[in-house]
């Protein structure tokens, strides 16, 4: 009768053991797929309204990049959590570099979203720039 009890014993640490093993695996991927909704790649498509010509140009979030006349940071990127309706907003920071006297003002600077883009418009004579992508 004594042995019965130790195998009966062992068994509940086995399943303890294993329990605990799931609920680990359980909360680690909880934590990776909030995280996976933030991108660190921005795709944004611009639009030069003279010659009528697109241009694709891929920002790493927190990098200064100069297109033309236009000097672009991508700050944050996200994509949403329902894929339905997939959403994606990045943060922009832009700056005409043709305008001496505002040096340090924004022609755009806030939240971007790709479904609706008249939300915040950026408004430029010469560009139209449109979020296309955040991986």
């Amino acid at each position: 009768m004594l042995l019965k009890k130790n195998t009966l014993a062992g068994r509940n640490k086995l399943n303890l053991l294993l329990f605990s093993f799931l609920v680990y695996c359980f909360l680690i991927t909880g934590s990776i797929s909030q995280n996976s909704t933030e991108g660190t790649f921005t795709d944004l498509k611009i639009l030069d309204k003279i010659s009528s010509k697109n241009t694709l140009v891929k920002l790493k979030n927190g990098e200064l990049i100069k297109f033309k006349d236009l000097s672009i940071k991508s700050l944050k990127c996200k994509n949403s959590e329902f894929d339905d309706n997939p959403e994606i907003t990045a943060y922009l920071q832009i700056k005409d570099l043709t305008d001496k006297n505002n040096d340090e003002v924004f022609v755009f600077n806030g939240w971007m979203f790709s479904s609706s883009p008249s939300i915040t418009p950026f408004d430029h004579p010469v560009y139209d720039v449109w979020l296309v992508n955040c991986y």
